[in-house]
């Protein structure tokens, strides 16, 4: 039979499990150490979790801005400088200028081009039907001047004399460099192909079709390359045509003031002085033979005419 021990009383607890009026303490001292050697732990590993967290953030922010930086190509915006500083340019410019000589302003013309770093492709002086030496000569000019040295070579011209035109165009041929260096690139790779398939040619068939493609190739090379060159002396340097003619012609809009229009009529009126000196001697001989025909024709006809109207001589009277 089993036997069932008696509830412990009250009256026999020890003196430690007590405190005022009665209160009892915890009977679970294992839970209750528990509960306090828990509670710093948490609190630890939540400080842990956050340091961790944070500077996870941090980190993925650095790597996304310096990651972004530096997969994303950098362009160049249209209008901006960079994109301005790739452009290819071919400028061309045409100016008229009177002055006293134009043989010796083409001469000044030359040594201002060659100062700046250009050159002098054509000059051409020549005479006009003037009786004058600076009136009666002309001078046309092709210089190449560096892009951006053209437009203080225009404002030193004025110096020479009176400047009565300028123009300048421009042609962005930049498309053009662009399309002729890529297929630069393209045949230069397809020449070294095949010079490679050359030295390992294993037939002679093959080597002389290798040859025969290789030549083509090297022929639109050189031709392309050429082009290239060209196109880029034209970007670099700048034509310019310069015509010197004499004064005496009134500008396009016609004389500034009475002084210039009093100038203006006196060179027209030497130039058309000088035009009819050169008429005239050129057509005092003619006159002068005219001239003697006419009194060779006239002379016999007037005695002619005088003889003819003179009257008969009387008849004598009869005895």
């Amino acid at each position: 039979m089993e036997t069932v021990p008696a509830p412990s009383r009250p009256e026999h607890r020890p003196f430690h499990s007590r405190i005022d009026a009665g209160r009892w303490l915890d009977r679970r001292p294992a839970v209750r150490t528990a509960k306090h050697l828990l509670a710093p732990v948490a609190l630890v590993l939540a400080l842990l979790v956050g340091c961790t967290g944070s500077s996870g953030s941090e980190s993925g922010a650095a790597d996304g801005a310096t990651g972004g930086g530096a997969v994303a190509p950098e362009v160049a915006v249209p209008g901006s400088d960079e994109a301005a500083d790739d452009r290819q340019v071919v400028t061309t410019a045409s100016t008229s200028v009177a002055v006293d000589d134009p043989a010796e302003g083409a001469q000044q013309v030359s040594e201002l081009v060659e100062s700046v770093g250009g050159r002098v492709d054509e000059r051409t002086v020549q005479a006009t039907s003037g009786v004058d030496g600076a009136e009666g000569v002309v001078a046309d000019l092709v210089v190449r001047v560096p892009a951006d040295e053209l437009t203080g070579v225009l404002a030193d011209l004025e110096e020479l004399g009176d400047v009565s035109s300028v123009s300048v165009s421009r042609s962005d041929v930049t498309a053009t460099v662009v399309d002729l260096d890529a297929r630069i690139t393209a045949l230069q790779a397809s020449v070294a192909r095949l010079l490679a398939l050359m030295d390992d040619a294993a037939t002679t068939e093959a080597l002389l079709e290798a040859e025969q493609a290789l030549s083509q190739r090297q022929q639109e090379l050189e031709s392309l390359q050429s082009r290239r060159a060209a196109l880029a002396d034209q970007v670099e340097l700048s034509t310019l045509h310069v015509h010197l003619e004499p004064f005496g012609v009134a500008p396009a809009g016609g004389p500034d003031g009475f002084l210039d229009g009093l100038a203006t009529g006196w060179r027209s009126l030497v130039a058309v002085a000088g035009g009819a000196v050169v008429v005239l001697g050129v057509v005092l001989p003619w006159l002068v033979l005219a001239a003697l025909v006419a009194v060779a024709v006239v002379v016999p006809l007037r005695r002619a005419r005088r003889r003819a109207a003179a009257p008969p001589p009387a008849a004598a009277p009869e005895g």
